[in-house]
């Protein structure tokens, strides 16, 4: 990149039009008066090599990524952190000396909207669990793990859930413990932190439907859907008086730490950007 040059970040992924990283990242370069852009990039399937190949002549200093993408991604990179290497997947890359480099910034954005939204939630014990076994449960389970939580890992298929807690078994603190859903009632018992990962309470998928009696009246229950802004399982937790929490700002948080890679500057989540994306989800998404 010239000294002409402003930086460039972008999201990589097909289809990507759906992707409010834009809106997000460039609030934050208004914000803070940086000359940068952050772009939208449509790349297809087979066309990930031959972009990044042309990543850094093209005035890009790195970006997120996205499906189909995170596999090549993550086999692309010169070097890997920690939380990408635990995790297994890079959602966001950039350059140094040259170099790319892959990180995750999910298990980020997981544990500082959680926080935020509920401070001093862990003060009320150590005891998690947690819904699934896919992609995002990954980044959960590192981010509980690296607070020293006690998590217990539920899954309908028991076995995904068992594979998952092996892939952690070399973390410091407490094995991850495996429950089958039918004694989901048991573990709730003793949890101070409920954590949904699936897609279940999502619009457009089925509700999430579990019985909140056993748990404890002054644990936490945590969504990362985000669409609705309010899922069922959320609005059921609240109404026992619960404290909740969703999933917007794990969206909102996990976009810090790319953003201060690439452009130099540590941006901060707001009442006023929370407003932004909320606004446009509720416009964009019927019944969120």
């Amino acid at each position: 990149m010239t000294e002409t040059q402003i930086p460039r970040a972008c999201v990589i992924g097909h289809p990507i039009a759906q992707s409010r990283s834009p809106m997000l990242h460039g609030f934050w370069l208004q914000q803070l008066g940086i000359a940068g852009s952050y772009e939208r990039m449509d790349v297809p399937p087979d066309g990930f090599e031959a972009f990044m190949a042309h990543f850094q002549a093209d005035g890009f200093v790195g970006g997120n990524v996205t499906a189909p993408h995170k596999l090549a991604a993550f086999k692309a990179m010169t070097r890997l952190d920690a939380a990408a290497t635990a995790i297994g997947a890079v959602n966001t890359m950039w350059l140094e000396d040259g170099k790319f480099v892959g990180g995750n910034t999910d298990a980020h954005g997981f544990i500082a909207n959680l926080d935020d939204r509920a401070p001093g939630w862990q003060q009320q014990g150590n005891s998690a669990v947690v819904l699934g076994a896919g992609g995002a449960c990954r980044a959960a389970l590192y981010a509980l793990k690296t607070r020293g939580m006690a998590v217990t890992l539920v899954n309908r298929t028991r076995g995904h859930a068992e594979a998952l807690a092996a892939d952690f078994a070399g973390l410091a603190g407490p094995a991850i413990a495996v429950a089958n859903w039918s004694d989901l009632g048991d573990a709730l018992q003793t949890a101070d932190l409920l954590v949904n990962t699936t897609v279940l309470g999502m619009l457009g998928k089925p509700a999430m439907e579990i019985d909140l009696a056993p748990l404890k009246p002054g644990a936490t229950v945590y969504d990362i859907v985000y669409v609705p802004l309010e899922t069922g399982l959320l609005q059921a937790a609240r109404t026992r008086g619960h404290r909740t929490v969703g999933g917007l700002g794990m969206l909102l948080h996990q976009a810090v730490p790319g953003f201060t890679h690439w452009f130099g500057r540590v941006p901060t989540v707001t009442a006023e950007l929370r407003a932004l994306i909320e606004a446009d989800i509720r416009e964009k998404t019927p019944g969120a």
